[in-house]
């Protein structure tokens, strides 16, 4: 039964970490709008083929050589804005003439696909070694400082530079094109192995500390074994640094994969991607700065979505982190 106040009112019942967690995320306007934003994201991501076969377009035709007029003698759209018409809602890219809208829907996959998938492996990786790790102590300990202080070390995206022509040369053949599956499995093995460190290090810290408390010395002195311990008692305690790190992680590497597409060794042709859209149109800029706004334009809130929902997940999990 509830408990009763001296003035007749029933005691409201007490309410788990979670709920707390979620109620006060949903009073945070900015966070409640962040991920309205980024749910809209993913979701224009899924239904990118149903969206695509509704707008009659998809984004490898060439409509520019494929329909008289629409570009120039030079490459360029030849109606104003970059071509945006009642056929072209954004426009048609210089050049190849193929239709920016389904372009972008597209590289929004590109650009969730690598992401989600990197944080994946993250988390994982993160999760069982800094749990593990921040347990055991000791040697391990020594040994998990180590090489993360080497991981930390390495500079990633130059990394990713040397790593794709090794792998162009290495495993296909000369004058072929690398495949997409080996384009998408690189990327996320890079991110994955070098993105795990921060992740397993917050964890290792907390697990230290989680340790030496009463409900662990009681699980030990009920006879529980170490799994036991790591798997019931520690990872249910650390949950809130892990959802934390998995969002905002997710906006950096996918600034990060567009930066590497922009700079030629992240997803290549035919695959759309944002970052190869933002270095062709740099390179028309001047002639038609249209066609750039739009995947930049899309990156911004992409990735400023994000960051605000980590933010507002952050606070929520932690008011004292909230300024």
């Amino acid at each position: 039964m509830a408990e009763v106040h001296s003035r007749g009112r029933p005691e409201p019942p007490s309410r788990g970490p979670f709920a707390t967690a979620a109620r006060a995320f949903r009073r945070d306007r900015t966070g409640m709008a962040a991920l309205v934003v980024v749910l809209l994201c993913g979701l224009l991501a899924l239904a990118a083929p149903l969206l695509a076969a509704a707008y009659g377009k998809n984004p490898t035709t060439h409509y520019g050589q494929d329909v008289p007029g629409l570009l120039s003698a030079e490459g360029l759209p030849v109606l104003p804005n970059g071509g945006i018409s009642a056929e072209h809602w954004f426009g048609i890219e210089p050049g190849l003439g193929r239709d920016v809208l389904t372009q972008l829907l597209y590289g929004m996959r590109t650009s969730l696909l690598v992401a989600l998938a990197s944080v994946a492996v993250i988390a994982v990786v993160g999760v069982v070694l800094g749990v593990t790790v921040g347990y055991l102590s000791g040697l391990a300990d020594r040994a998990f400082a180590f090489v993360c202080n080497v991981l930390l070390a390495f500079p990633t995206l130059l990394l990713l530079l040397a790593l794709s022509p090794v792998i162009q040369t290495r495993f296909v053949d000369p004058g072929e094109n690398e495949p997409a599956w080996m384009q998408f499995t690189s990327l996320i093995l890079v991110f994955a192995a070098f993105g795990w460190v921060p992740l397993a290090m917050v964890l290792r810290t907390a697990v230290r500390s989680l340790r030496e408390r009463e409900f662990i010395e009681a699980a030990r002195a009920l006879g529980a074994s170490r799994r036991h311990i790591v798997l019931r008692e520690l990872l249910p305690n650390v949950w809130a640094p892990v959802l934390v790190h998995i969002t905002l992680a997710v906006p950096g590497i996918v600034t990060a994969e567009a930066a590497l597409s922009f700079l030629g060794v992240g997803i290549n042709e035919p695959v759309p991607d944002w970052g190869r859209m933002i270095s062709r149109g740099s390179e028309v800029f001047y002639d038609d700065p249209t066609y750039m706004v739009f995947p930049g334009v899309a990156i911004l809130v992409f990735v400023l979505a994000f960051n605000l929902l980590g933010d507002a997940v952050r606070d929520a999990l932690d008011p004292r982190t909230a300024a």
